[in-house]
């Protein structure tokens, strides 16, 4: 009978495993984006180090999990494109989104979010979430007053582009926040810097996870704050939309609200990143400009949602999933089976599964058609926006608020990236691009010049 492979190594191999996997995720910050790293990782390529060592243990260990074990911890790390989709499926339990290590880091701005969450309580705050965020429908029911105020706040965006004859990615931040904050908080909120400046200090304590003290006295700040915006938010706006879903004290709707701001952040990336994508491949933005015609209107605008859906593909703003295994699982390797104790954290290196070329016929290139001919669906380990129970309740609004403000930005000017590196249609996708490194050329659209 032959001999059972151990699916583990420990002590030095591991080490250096866990800091190819996670090395670019922790150095870019996990939970607050450090703006001077992003540029050097993105010239060393440096997520290409997860791809490689995941095609690493693949050859040496198989297809089923391995289990690094280091000091203090044993973290397992998913191999197989259908394991990713049974991990994420098989949440909160076995496979519990509130990870040791995520708790730590998101504890300094949403102590009581629902990622963070266990037990009746996270199924009560994940219901408040999906009610307030119109989770099941394609529309948001404000979609109406989002769309609006979208426009209003694309259309100075523009105009200022167009003043200073481009848009980088400072000035395009700004316009983000207060689009975000508006929609958020409503229009009390749009110019209420402050707030966001606060979520973005403790953030980046976030970063250090445990090695961080709480920051108790600038988290109340904040918290504060927020509360003052809420109790007087227009019913035009999420905040509203969370006043009327029924909840008790224990939920804390309000404590829902810093991860939506949050989670906004990385789709404002996503969206600068589909830009500088579409403004370097012709054919694909002649399509998005036949999904963009007409941006005043309120409805699914199916290329341009792919469109940033393929940008969260080639650049993951979630680089890095983390579950707990709370029970002994059993794993598969052909015809072989093992089991993973209890205990131990898990890890999906998501730009492994995305950027593979192994696994992925169009891993580096651009297809947005992928996200809605079916192929998309073929491959489990393609998530954007998480999956399972614990996939993004904001997935859909998120979709809506790029895609609309994406037709606007399309339709009234051309966009020429001119910062490097420029994304090229005849050769393969930057592996690592750095949104914060983007800068474009902004001039009035052929048509209105004419």
């Amino acid at each position: 009978m032959a001999e059972t492979r151990e699916h583990r190594l420990v002590g030095v191999p591991a080490v250096a495993a866990l800091a190819d996997l996670g090395f670019a995720s922790v150095a870019s910050g996990v939970i607050a984006r450090r703006r001077p790293v992003l540029g050097l990782l993105e010239r060393t390529g440096a997520d290409s180090r997860a791809i490689e060592r995941v095609r690493q243990l693949r050859r040496e260990f198989g297809a089923g999990p391995v289990e690094l074990v280091v000091p203090g911890r044993r973290i397992v790390v998913v191999l197989d494109p259908h394991d990713v989709g049974r991990v994420l499926a098989d949440a909160p339990t076995p496979f519990s989104p509130a990870n040791r290590e995520k708790r730590a880091a998101l504890r300094q701005f949403q102590p009581h979010g629902v990622l963070l969450s266990e037990g009746p309580i996270r199924d009560q705050r994940r219901a408040v979430n999906e009610a307030a965020l119109d989770s099941a429908e394609p529309l948001h029911r404000l979609a109406g007053p989002f769309a609006e105020a979208i426009a209003e706040e694309a259309r100075e965006l523009i105009l200022s582009a167009l003043h200073r004859g481009h848009l980088d990615a400072r000035q395009f931040t700004t316009r983000w926040w207060r689009l975000v904050r508006r929609i958020v908080l409503g229009e009390r909120g749009r110019d209420d810097t402050v707030l966001t400046d606060e979520l973005s200090r403790l953030r980046s304590a976030g970063n250090w996870s445990f090695l961080a003290p709480a920051h108790r006295r600038q988290r109340d700040q904040f918290t504060n704050r927020l509360y003052r915006h809420v109790e007087s938010a227009s019913p035009d706006s999420l905040a509203g939309a969370l006043a009327a879903v029924p909840a008790g004290g224990a939920t804390d709707p309000v404590g829902q609200i810093p991860h939506w701001l949050f989670a906004f952040d990385a789709a404002g990336i996503a969206l600068s990143r589909a830009l500088a994508v579409l403004s370097t491949h012709p054919e694909h933005q002649a399509r998005a400009l036949a999904d963009a015609v007409d941006p005043e209107r309120v409805d699914l605008r199916g290329y341009l949602r792919a469109c940033v859906l393929e940008s969260v593909r080639l650049w993951p703003t979630t680089p890095m999933l983390l579950r707990d295994i709370t029970a002994d699982t059993e794993w598969r390797d052909g015809d072989e089976r093992f089991t993973i104790a209890a205990g131990a954290a898990l890890m999906i290196a998501v730009p492994a599964f995305h950027r593979d070329a192994e696994l992925l016929p169009f891993a580096d290139q651009f297809v947005p058609e992928i996200w809605l001919d079916g192929r998309a669906e073929q491959y489990p380990q393609l998530v954007p926006f998480s999956a399972g129970p614990a996939d993004c309740p904001g997935r859909n609004l998120v979709l809506f608020v790029t895609s609309t403000l994406l037709a606007h930005l399309l339709t009234s000017a051309d966009f020429r990236l001119r910062s490097t590196p420029r994304p090229n249609p005849d050769a393969p996708l930057p592996v690592t691009l750095n949104n914060f490194g983007l800068d474009f050329t902004v001039e009035p659209c052929m048509t209105q010049a004419g």
